[in-house]
């Protein structure tokens, strides 16, 4: 019986430092595209809110990435608390690769950033905000049929590493790209 006691003890604990280490983790969202800027398809929709859960403005640092897994477009859009910022994937997330090529397929990943001084520059350095959190939905065009459907936007995990490379890597299209590879904010509040 005391065994029994003692490994319930030890996975409590256990479970106990885990949710310690996943609220420590900065929550950001990933969503995927399909059938942009396809002849006869729809243009799907990204809709993002900030819940105001750290009573002040946010970024919504938005990276777009083809499906060869590169970075094709980043940008930072000011999200106002309880406001509603909708983006076009046609117009506003794949219209300006870097490389020229327009996407028809990839990923797109939100993360919840600082502001500078109220303002979003572009996210060569991506400063979360504890409680921050930018809510995401997104339209789908579904292959062949290009039937629509929403849903909202996966949870995912922000490590150090990766909030380094996505900064790194907007980073150097900033540099290199002479505007190219920078997406646009759609309309909707903090435009």
């Amino acid at each position: 019986m005391m065994r029994k006691v003692a490994i319930i003890c030890s996975v409590l604990v256990a479970l106990v430092i885990c949710a310690g280490v996943a609220q420590a983790q900065n929550p950001y969202k990933v969503d995927y595209f399909a059938n942009a800027n396809t002849g006869g398809a729809p243009d799907a929709t990204l809709r993002l809110d900030n819940p105001g859960g750290t009573g002040g403005n946010l970024c919504a640092d938005i990276f777009v990435f083809d499906s060869n897994e590169e970075l094709s477009e980043c940008c930072s859009c000011l999200e106002t608390p309880d406001g509603l910022r909708t983006l076009s994937i046609n117009g506003n997330v794949t219209a300006n690769p870097l490389t020229g090529v327009i996407l028809n397929t990839g990923v797109i990943k939100i993360v919840a950033a600082a502001t500078t001084g109220n303002t979003c520059p572009v996210p060569t350095h991506v400063t979360t905000v504890a409680n921050g959190e930018i809510k995401a939905w997104a339209t789908h065009i579904q292959n062949n049929t290009y039937a629509v459907t929403e849903t909202a936007s996966q949870d995912s995990y922000l490590s150090s590493a990766e909030q380094t490379a996505l900064a790194r890597q907007c980073g150097a299209i900033v540099k290199v790209g002479s505007g190219k590879g920078i997406c646009s904010c759609g309309t909707g509040t903090g435009s």
